[in-house]
């Protein structure tokens, strides 16, 4: 059994950035399944997913188990978002708890299962979505931004149980003008409106406190910024790592 997945991605990123939008052109979407944790929220997009409305996250847990044993009848996992996920432990599990120092060790071991045994043995394209914050750094005088997490966990950080992080980005044509790649594509309406809705790659010298992050030679230099496509993102990674 391989010890990771290696079409596994995170995408963060602030509310609005076209982080949900970016799931559209995933293809057979009927084969993936759709962990709902957003209180029902709806995608932006009409789409044919197997979409599951979370309201107990063991939920997940049991959804992964059960794309295991099927797994030549699906093709993908996206949890949306892993924000809401954790919350939803946390109120639902710790709060109530009438010890919540063990509560809290059940809330970082539940999140660790997850990424280190469901996710490793389903083995296929699993996409989280993540929401970031801000938090000055007092030491190194920037803002640090990362998805946020409680507990004994958020020493590690959610973006350490992923090799693929990107960060959904709202950027102006002009900024976009020299990065020019294979991987991103913008529209005559993109022009005309100055802006288009972006995955960040690789750190810049402006994003030093991201927490963006890719296995070496995965994107180049002109990759940095990339269509906010899912799809692509995990047909980049297929490419990287099977050829």
């Amino acid at each position: 059994m391989e010890d990771m997945n290696d079409q596994l991605a995170l995408i963060s990123g602030y509310s609005g950035t076209g982080k949900s939008a970016s799931l559209r052109n995933i293809r057979n979407q009927n084969r993936w399944v759709y962990n709902n944790t957003e209180a029902g929220k709806r995608l932006p997009f009409k789409n044919s997913f197997n979409n599951q409305r979370i309201s107990d996250p063991w939920a997940v847990h049991d959804l992964f188990e059960e794309a295991i044993k099927n797994r030549d009848m699906l093709d993908g996992m996206i949890v949306d978002s892993i924000n809401f996920l954790m919350d939803m432990y946390e109120s639902v599990y710790v709060l109530t708890s009438n010890d919540t120092q063990k509560a809290w060790g059940q809330y970082a071991q539940f999140f660790r299962t997850l990424m280190q045994d469901k996710i490793v043995r389903w083995g296929k394209p699993t996409i989280f979505t993540g929401h970031v914050s801000e938090k000055l750094d007092e030491v190194k005088h920037e803002m640090q931004v990362s998805v946020p997490i409680k507990g004994a966990l958020s020493k590690v950080g959610v973006e350490a149980f992923f090799s693929t992080v990107v960060s959904a980005k709202k950027k102006t044509i002009r900024e976009l003008e020299p990065f020019q790649s294979n991987l991103l594509n913008i529209t005559e309406e993109e022009r005309d409106l100055g802006f288009k809705h972006v995955f960040q790659t690789r750190i810049t010298k402006e994003t030093t406190g991201e927490r963006i992050r890719s296995p070496m030679g995965l994107f180049s230099k002109e990759q940095t910024y990339i269509d906010n496509d899912a799809q692509l993102l995990i047909d980049h990674l297929q490419k990287f790592y099977h050829g």
